[in-house]
């Protein structure tokens, strides 16, 4: 008889066998996802009170949302926006599933938050552009950009709650830990189930 790696001669070793995980994740997509979190809790902290850590940080935040963009269409299979962009349809279908708690276990983005990374990097956007042109002479001071600068920040602080919480259902639905994914880059292999 053949002892697999974690016996010795058909006695099982003790350990616990991990299941068997794939790259998803790739390292550009994990460096701009936590570097994306840490700037804009500086941004957001920093405003009204430090303006040139606030100033900083929003610039980092505009070139990694930016070169987010540019990584979804030339980036790895599950970066590219072609993996994780679905039709409005497909969107509500996955939601009323997930609502009955049957939704499907996606490698990469599920159709929610395909639509979620869409919302951020928009919203993050308007942020950041609202912000430049606020340190501009002809925009310094406009009462609209300030008000669509602060409305949109509102609307990201909204957004990352309702990121943050849908984390937590699908992590606890499906049976892995996404916040891990993201650090590892590794997923649960599609043929293993808990």
């Amino acid at each position: 008889m053949t002892a697999r790696p974690d016996t010795v001669a058909g006695f099982d070793s003790g350990r616990i066998a991990r299941p068997e995980s794939t790259k998803v994740w790739d390292a550009f997509v994990r460096v701009f996802h936590w570097s994306l979190v840490i700037s804009f809790a500086v941004a957001w902290y920093s405003g009204g009170i430090w303006d040139n850590p606030h100033l900083i940080a929003g610039y980092l935040v505009l070139a990694l949302v930016v070169a987010r963009i540019v990584w979804g269409f030339i980036g790895s299979r599950y970066a590219r926006f072609s993996d994780f962009i679905y039709g409005p349809r497909a969107t509500l279908r996955y939601a009323a599933a997930l609502l009955r708690r049957r939704a499907p276990r996606f490698l990469g983005h599920n159709p929610l938050g395909g639509a979620m990374v869409l919302a951020l990097l928009a919203t993050l956007l308007v942020i950041c552009v609202s912000g430049a042109m606020m340190t501009t002479d002809t925009f310094w001071g406009v009462a609209w950009v300030d008000t669509l600068h602060a409305t949109a920040s509102t609307l990201a602080l909204i957004l990352v709650g309702l990121h943050v919480g849908g984390v937590i259902f699908t992590s606890l639905e499906h049976g892995e830990n996404l916040v891990r994914a993201m650090i590892t880059g590794r997923k649960r292999a599609p043929d293993y189930a808990p």
